[in-house]
């Protein structure tokens, strides 16, 4: 059963962000004039202003930078609180706010290494696939 989330983001670049995610994929855009990633996305580059950004596949592997355990209720019972978010730097190099899957804020060390799982979730606009983290 697919488990009930906060409405995401939807339109415009958002769009092939869920749709790689629906084949088990997470990519970034990345700009190929200054070979910077942007996250999350963008229309042109926030780096240099460019269009020409591409959907890049990431290794799916990360550490653990930052976490934050919410204990208030933001969504209207949507999440039971509380519950933990975790700030991921990609092995590649980009910063991705997640959640972490079959783990809790008690077993977390800095710079833990991560690993990524898909969560089938739903929302509003109906069944997707969220990007979560587990220990590696």
């Amino acid at each position: 059963m697919a488990e009930r989330r906060p409405d995401r983001t939807l339109g415009g670049p958002n769009d092939a962000f869920w749709a790689s995610c629906a084949k088990g994929e997470l990519r970034l855009q990345r700009c190929a004039d200054c070979a910077r990633y942007s996250w999350p996305p963008v229309e042109s580059c926030e780096h240099c202003q460019s269009g020409a950004l591409s959907w890049e596949p990431m290794s799916g592997k990360g550490s653990i930078a930052g976490w934050c355990s919410f204990e208030q209720d933001y969504y209207g019972g949507i999440l039971p609180v509380p519950y933990d978010t975790i700030l991921v730097e990609l092995e590649e190099g980009p910063l991705f706010l997640s959640n972490p899957d079959d783990f809790t804020w008690r077993d977390i060390k800095p710079g833990m290494a991560v690993e990524l799982r898909f969560r089938e979730c739903e929302d509003s606009a109906g069944g997707f696939s969220l990007p979560v983290f587990a220990k590696a």
